[in-house]
């Protein structure tokens, strides 16, 4: 299972802390020094079953400066990917992968559904 986080955010705090808890293993990955890549995002985005738009950070300040409420609905579904692979503060997080499902943001009530 792959957890990409980024450390300093205390919801990916929480996030780890709750898995470690339920004894699931998992690699680490900091999303920050390694960003997903276009292909990782689209494929985590298909299997997730959530609109892309649950993938931006919604509550970052690199959103916010880049004014994308208003241009995410104008850009292209591969338009918006290529963009959320530019820079990793841009991810929602943390994002938890495992061979079944893709979690975005840490929810508990959704978190318990986890398959492997």
């Amino acid at each position: 299972m792959l957890f990409v986080c980024y450390p300093k955010c205390t919801t990916c705090q929480k996030a780890k802390k709750w898995l470690t808890e339920k004894g699931i293993s998992f690699e680490e990955r900091d999303i920050k020094t390694e960003n997903p890549t276009k292909e990782e995002l689209e494929a985590w985005y298909k299997k997730s079953g959530l609109p892309l738009k649950r993938f931006f950070n919604t509550s970052g300040i690199l959103y916010k400066e880049m004014k994308l409420k208003d241009r995410l609905p104008e850009m292209t579904e591969d338009e918006q990917l290529t963009l959320l692979s530019t820079d990793g503060m841009l991810v929602k997080r943390p994002i938890l992968i495992s061979d079944e499902q893709v979690l975005v943001g840490f929810k508990e009530k959704e978190w318990e559904t986890l398959k492997d």
